[in-house]
């Protein structure tokens, strides 16, 4: 198997846990910014998402590295006001796991994307996730502040991780986003 098999192999070897996308309340959400910040590290279709957001986002170079991340993150906090305010998208869990599995694709296979497409996806995966917490009464200001913190960390450390795959070769290749 090649290197960049192997990545992308281990890429999408999470996938096969047993977790469904689900916000999963029930971490101590009374405790707001805590609760905040340890709920994104407590379920792998969180981590997955935000990991993904910013893996990708280094590894399309140029502007991209500030858009997705961008992109996912404000949209993550619309979502929380449109979950709040009682909007109920159809099939959002699925759309939840659907935009994990198509982030860890886009990702691991390091896709070229025009910019403003690429910033569409994962603007429309912060707002599935944040949806999905404010129509569980999640959309707590202390709450979403912390989960706002701990996504920014964990994009960064996918951004990190690309820095990494740069520099020993991964994605040497890749058009870089205008």
């Amino acid at each position: 198997m090649t290197p960049s098999g192997k990545a992308l192999a281990a890429l999408a070897l999470p996938l096969l846990a047993p977790l469904p996308a689900l916000a999963h309340p029930g971490h101590a959400e009374d405790l707001g910014l805590l609760a905040g910040m340890l709920h994104p590290l407590s379920g792998m279709d969180h981590l997955l998402a935000m990991l993904m957001v910013g893996l990708w986002a280094g590894l399309q170079g140029g502007r991209a590295r500030l858009a997705l991340p961008a992109a996912f993150l404000l949209a993550m906090l619309a979502g929380f006001g449109l979950g709040a305010a009682g909007l109920v998208v159809p099939g959002m869990e699925a759309g939840i796991l659907a935009s994990v599995i198509l982030l860890v694709a886009l990702a691991a296979l390091a896709v070229p994307l025009p910019l403003p497409l690429a910033a569409g996806i994962t603007a429309l995966a912060g707002l599935l996730h944040g949806q999905a917490h404010g129509a569980e009464g999640l959309a707590m200001p202390g709450f979403v502040l912390g989960f706002l913190l701990v996504t920014a960390a964990l994009i960064g450390a996918g951004l990190g991780f690309a820095a990494l795959l740069q520099r020993i070769g991964f994605g040497s290749g890749l058009r870089r986003a205008a």
